[in-house]
């Protein structure tokens, strides 16, 4: 069983910089793709980024191109969205995603492939 948890939620004014955390246990380090998820109050879960298994690609949403880097560090099963210049936009309760084991990268992560989300980390950009 995988479980996830993020952490490095927060309150910070607009153009400030978050580090959200994902850490995974259970699953083998490095054997599948990891997302990030968003939704904001009264909106629906939206894909933000994905990276492959071994962080050598990661692909993101229109949005936050250029502002957020989706990296990993399989040796301690961490993933890591590192934002930037922040937006009130950008202000939702942020998921962790996993899919199933040998999903070693995708384009983009569709909600329908996620096996395993993590409870939420909550981001709020105030301007």
């Amino acid at each position: 069983q995988v479980q996830l948890v993020e952490s490095g939620g927060g309150s910070v004014e607009a153009g400030a910089s978050l580090t959200l955390s994902c850490v995974m246990s259970g699953p083998t380090p490095g054997d599948r793709a990891m997302g990030w998820f968003r939704q904001a109050s009264g909106g629906e879960r939206e894909f933000v980024a994905t990276i492959s298994w071994n962080g050598a690609s990661a692909n993101y949403e229109e949005s936050v191109k250029g502002r957020f880097t989706l990296s990993r560090d399989n040796a301690k099963n961490t993933v890591f969205l590192q934002m930037s210049n922040l937006k009130p936009e950008d202000t939702a309760v942020y998921y962790c995603a996993a899919p199933d084991r040998g999903i070693l990268a995708l384009q983009r992560m569709p909600a329908s492939v996620v096996k395993f989300w993590g409870p939420g980390a909550q981001v709020t950009v105030s301007s």
